[in-house]
C-alpha cells in the first residue's frame, strides 16, 4: 500500500509503501517521548520525498549518526534517517494522512539504545 504524510503546514509531502498491518516501535528515548514519534521503519526505496526539501531542518546529537528532519515552517518531524537503521527511512506513523488499518504498537527502550537496537537492525531490509 502506498501512504501519503507530511508536515503539518504541507510544506514537506511524501509517500511510503508499507503493508496494511505494520507494527511500529513507541520509543521511550528523550527526543522521542518528547516529538511523541511513532516509528515505521521501511527500506529507503519504500520512501519517496514528495516536496518539501528545501523546508527540511536536519538535526544531530549525541553520536550524529541519526539524522533528524523537520519541517523549518511548522517544526514537525514526519521521517528521519535513524541511527538503527541508517540505509532506511524512519517515518512518523502520526504524520500520515490514512495510517494502514492495522497497527501494532510495540514499546521500544530507547533509554538504553545500545542494549536494545539489534532489535530493529532488520526494519530496513
Amino acid at each position: 500500500m502506498i501512504y501519503q504524510g507530511g508536515c503539518h503546514c504541507g510544506a514537506i509531502r511524501f509517500e511510503v509503501d508499507a503493508p496494511e498491518a505494520v507494527e511500529v516501535e513507541d520509543c521511550n528515548c528523550s527526543i522521542c517521548r518528547m516529538t511523541g514519534f511513532l516509528h515505521l521503519i521501511v527500506p529507503k526505496s519504500k520512501f519517496l520525498l514528495l516536496s518539501g526539501e528545501d523546508a527540511i531542518a536536519t538535526y544531530r546529537f549525541n553520536t550524529g549518526v541519526a539524522q533528524h528532519t523537520f519541517c523549518k515552517v511548522c517544526g514537525i518531524k514526519p521521517f528521519y534517517i535513524p541511527r538503527s537503521n541508517p540505509d532506511g527511512v524512519d517515518v512518523n506513523l502520526r504524520c500520515l494522512m490514512s495510517p494502514p488499518e492495522s497497527v501494532k504498537v510495540v514499546d521500544f527502550d530507547g533509554e538504553n539504545w545500545e542494549l536494545n537496537a539489534q532489535r530493529l537492525a532488520h526494519k530496513s531490509q
